[in-house]
């Protein structure tokens, strides 16, 4: 890239009336997905897209670090045909954090991926998270419209801020445990890390958050900060889960909708912070909170 005529850095600040000149070279070809073994489940699939039941801990698309070991490479080694996308990503219809856990949608065909992007947009997608957080909400439900863009000056982070894109977030108490929510939180817009993003920013991040968590179990004072660091320990990654998701079938229009329980590597922390030992010997302790009845 040259700013008046002079080879520039990619992180030159450019100003009001320079002149930028960029050359286009020939698209390098579509990077070939490597097969990986890696145990995935599928807990819907027909000709046209699949429901995957994404695992904590596994990225959804290559990039870099991780470039054979993804969501995507576990689809090829079972021959699953992936169309429609951006280069590098196909099938893809949303994603998930790496360690956000949970149902999500891929595409077979490049006429399902433009229908199911296009249902997606228009919010005729319903996704519905499981999160555990910090702290109580004072209204149920409670809604959270703010502008989210990358943090200016880590780009790895997201964060609230003016002139960014338009997000909204929309959380409901399931259960109130102590020093603790858990929460169903339904997404109006998908930008990234926008459920961290909001409740953090609200004053609620989620349990376990590495990014935005806000200190953690030391945000709790008084006699509540021992079942706090139990809690803590007892969750290995992010509490957010993927809990729920419902669409129409881009081809037969049938409405579909799936569930995905609270999943067993976060069970620790909820049961430490309810200490109900009904809901301890639960083995859907989602169902038995209703959590899948908005209502109650």
């Amino acid at each position: 890239m040259l700013v008046g005529g002079v080879r520039a850095r990619a992180s030159r600040r450019l100003v009001r009336g320079e002149r930028v000149t960029v050359a286009v070279t020939e698209a390098e070809p579509l990077t070939t997905l490597k097969p990986a073994s890696i145990p995935i489940t599928v807990v819907y699939e027909d000709e046209v897209l699949a429901v995957i039941d994404k695992p904590a801990g596994l990225v959804v698309h290559p990039a870099p670090g991780h470039w054979d070991d993804t969501l995507l490479n576990a689809l090829v080694a079972r021959g699953t045909p992936l169309a429609g996308g951006a280069e590098g990503r196909p099938g893809i219809v949303h994603r998930l954090d790496r360690d956000t856990s949970g149902l999500m949608l891929v595409a077979k065909t490049e006429r399902a991926h433009r229908r199911l992007s296009r249902a997606l947009a228009s919010r005729r997608v319903t996704r519905c998270y499981a999160a555990m957080t910090w702290g109580h909400l004072a209204q149920s439900p409670t809604a959270i419209d703010r502008p989210i863009a990358r943090h200016p000056d880590d780009r790895k982070r997201m964060m609230v801020l003016a002139g960014g894109r338009s997000a909204r977030t929309t959380a409901w108490v399931v259960a109130r445990y102590g020093p603790v929510d858990l929460l169903r939180v339904e997404l109006g817009t998908g930008r990234t890390h926008q459920i961290r993003v909001h409740l953090s920013y609200i004053g609620h991040p989620i349990v376990g958050d590495p990014v935005y968590g806000g200190g953690g179990s030391r945000r709790i004072s008084g006699p509540g900060r021992k079942t706090a660091e139990a809690i803590e320990r007892g969750a290995p990654r992010q509490a957010l889960h993927a809990a729920l998701l419902g669409f129409r079938h881009p081809l037969t229009d049938e409405e579909l909708v799936f569930t995905s329980e609270w999943p067993v590597d976060l069970k620790p922390a909820l049961d430490v912070a309810a200490g109900d030992a009904n809901l301890v010997a639960e083995t859907e302790p989602l169902r038995y909170l209703r959590f899948f009845n908005r209502d109650g």
